[in-house]
Order: structure tokens, then sequence, then C-alpha cells
């Protein structure tokens, strides 16, 4: 997916508007949306509408974001977008305010208190007085009238600098991509066979890896496999396995030296397809491999298949060419370690590994500024963005979404 994005904001309308406020265009970069107003009891850069009838609705505290409220609704963080998608009046997910509502799609018993930290707004649902307003029974707080946003002559307000949210990628840029993990990674099953290892009988072992058969010495016929074919595994019953489990395959990679310092990162773990679980005997189990990204041979590696949504996001302006960031910030930024097949030239849509994961809080639909150092006493050179798709323990996998320049492994980023 090719993700191009126009500006919204002007360089020559920026500057103005920047200058007007004294403020300078680095620190104006990094800041939150524009136009915070009063609506309520809080301030805010949305326009929050009033909920719909007896749906449950959560206040948005100090420390809250999309991330975590998916994980303590939804049981599962990576399906923040589900929760974005309920609250469209969010137009940038990075930025929630403290008194935010959110409809978090759980219908409600009218009279029924919500979860912790959470207030109603409609009919059917417990309103909860702001702290420090105790109201009397039976009655609601008063709340002062919404102030107007304050408009900045030359600057887009939120709502008309963001455009509806787009997916950051694909579902095949996560399923068939991988990770950088520990050097030596315990797998619960692997591939111990297919039904192609018995299907041409040969009289001789001089090549390959064989079986003793009825006939003697039995190679393969097929290494590379595919969607379709049916593998053996070595687990069942006794091991807990159950037909209709799913499973990534995996196979072990090289050694990954980071790009900047030359030491041992960890090793790259290709996601080479799926397979299904059909049917388990006490040791063994019969398998499909359900869906394929590279030849896929015997002796892969197994771990639980875990979907993950492709994250979203709201297309802004890049940051300008020439405000970049300063040299210092990116002395111990995070890079790119690896990429995608090895390739030496990325540019837009090139999948690529960063040297930070779940360990540095990074999570999926992050977007990073990519930049190059310059020569010495030089600002460092902005070459594009990526957005993070999957997020693991010490690295994540990303996409490039926009290059002005070749890209290249050990260019360094600043989150945008």
């Amino acid at each position: 997916m090719n993700a191009r994005f126009s500006g919204v904001v002007t360089a020559t309308l920026l500057a103005t508007a920047m200058a007007t406020l004294g403020v300078s265009a680095v620190d104006a970069a990094d800041r939150p949306p524009k136009g915070l107003h009063y609506v309520g009891d809080h301030w805010t850069a949305w326009n929050p509408p009033t909920p719909d009838p007896g749906v449950q609705v959560y206040t948005v505290v100090k420390g809250d974001t999309l991330w975590s409220l998916a994980k303590k609704y939804y049981s599962d963080p990576y399906l923040w977008p589900q929760l974005w998608e309920k609250n469209q009046y969010i137009l940038d997910a990075h930025w929630i305010y403290p008194g935010d509502p959110l409809v978090v799609g759980i219908q409600v018993t009218p009279g029924e208190n919500l979860a912790q930290g959470g207030t109603g707004t409609g009919t059917g649902a417990t309103e909860i007085p702001a702290p420090g307003e105790p109201a009397a029974p039976g009655t609601t707080p008063e709340k002062p009238a919404a102030k107007p946003a304050v408009e900045i002559k030359g600057v887009l307000s939120a709502g008309a600098a963001a455009g509806s949210p787009i997916p950051l990628g694909g579902e095949s840029d996560i399923d068939c991509s991988g990770y950088v993990g520990d050097l030596q990674e315990s797998f619960p099953y692997s591939i111990i066979g297919s039904e192609y290892d018995v299907l041409s009988p040969q009289l001789d072992s001089h090549t390959g890896r064989v079986q003793q058969g009825i006939y003697g010495a039995v190679g393969t016929v097929k290494y590379g496999l595919s969607t379709g074919d049916i593998v053996y595994l070595n687990g069942g019953h006794a091991r807990g396995l159950v037909p209709g489990e799913l499973f990534t395959i995996i196979n072990p990679e090289q050694e990954v030296r980071h790009p900047l310092t030359g030491d041992v990162f960890g090793r790259f773990y290709r996601y080479l397809g799926r397979a299904r679980v059909l049917s388990v005997q006490e040791d063994t189990a019969i398998a499909e491999i359900s869906h394929s990204c590279d030849p896929i041979v015997v002796g892969s590696l197994l771990q639980a298949y875990q979907p993950e949504p492709v994250p979203l996001a709201r297309p802004t302006a890049m940051r300008p060419v020439n405000y970049p960031t300063s040299a210092d910030k990116l002395g111990g930024a995070p890079s790119i370690v690896l990429s995608k097949d090895d390739l030496v030239t990325l540019g837009e849509d090139s999948i690529v590994w960063i040297d930070r994961g779940a360990n540095a809080d990074v999570t999926p639909g992050d977007i990073y500024t990519i930049y190059r150092l310059n020569r010495s006493g030089l600002p460092p050179v902005v070459l594009g963005e990526l957005a993070v798709l999957s997020v693991h323990s010490k690295s994540s996998v990303a996409k490039i979404l926009r290059s002005r320049f070749t890209i290249h492994i050990g260019d360094r980023l600043e989150a945008k």
C-alpha cells in the first residue's frame, strides 16, 4: 500500500502563525493538536458528541491511552482501533484529554453504575459528579458553559487538518514479517514431517534427509511446502494439543548486529505462514498449512498464532525539512536495524525492524520521523516517516510511509 499524504498547513502559514505566538517551529512540531477549548468541565482539542442512550461511557483520566483502555475493556490492547472507531470525534489517537467521554460499546442497564473512573452522559447511564463537586441526590452538577476554540490565523484546526483514519499497512505486512528476539528462543512444537516424505521411494540415500520405508531409502519429493500441504507435528494429546489450534510457522535465521554499535542485537525469526491442527494422536498431530508467505520446510518451529489488527492513523504533515530535530536528540535515538529480505536500498512500503519494542513502551500505530546525521556542525536530514505495525519485547515491525531520499539500515528515528 502506498501511503502518500498531502500537507495540511503550508510552511509559510505555519511560520507566520508561530512567529505571531513567539514559538519556534521545532517546538511546535512536537506539540499536541491546536485549538484547545473548554467543553463541559475540561479542556480538549476535540468536540465530543453526546453519547447515545444506554451505552457505557468512560471518562478519560490522566495517564490513559487508547492502548491501555482497550486492554481494560476488551482484554486485548491490540484492539484499540475498535475503541477509536467508536469515538470518531478523536482526530488523533495519540491525544485524548482528561474529561473526554469514551464510548466503550457495552450496553448497560438504566441506573447501573459504570466502571470505576467512568461516567455516563446519556439516558440510562449513571452521571457521576466531577471530583470536589458533590451533587445533591437526584440532581446533576451544573457545568460551566463551553468556551469557544482559540483560533490562530493561518493554522488549521485539528478537525480541518486531519483526515479519516487509514490503515498503516496490510495484514500480510504483519503476518509475513517476523521479529528480532533473543539468540536462543524456545518454541513448543515443530514440524517433523510431511506427506511428501514417502511419495517417492528411492533405493539409495546419497542425497538429502531420508527415512527407511518399505522400498528402502525414501526421500521427500517436495522440500518447499505451501498452502494446503499436510504436515506432522511433534506433539499430541500428551502435550495438550487439540484440533483447530492455529500456529505461526517460524524459521530462525541470521544473527542481527546493531548497525551503530556492532554488538549482537538478537536473532531474526521469520514468519513463514500458519498451520492448523486437523487431528491429534497421542504423541503426534496432523496439520494443514493454511497460509504460506515463503516456502516452508520440515524442521520449522511453531508458536501459537496471535492475530493482530492493522493499526490506523489519520494523516498529518511530515516534519518540515527546514526544521529538523537537533543532532543531540538523535544520540541515543531508536534506529532501523534490519530490513525485509536484507534489502539495502529502502523507500516507501519497505518493511523494516527497529531496535525498540514493548520494553520501551512502543505501541502499534506510533509514527517516527526518519533522520540521517549530517556532517559535523550541520543539522540532521529529514529522510521520511515510518509507522509501527507490530510490537515485540525488544523490537518492532514498521513500514516506511514516506521517503524523500533512499533510506538505509542505521538511520535514526524520532517519535512524531
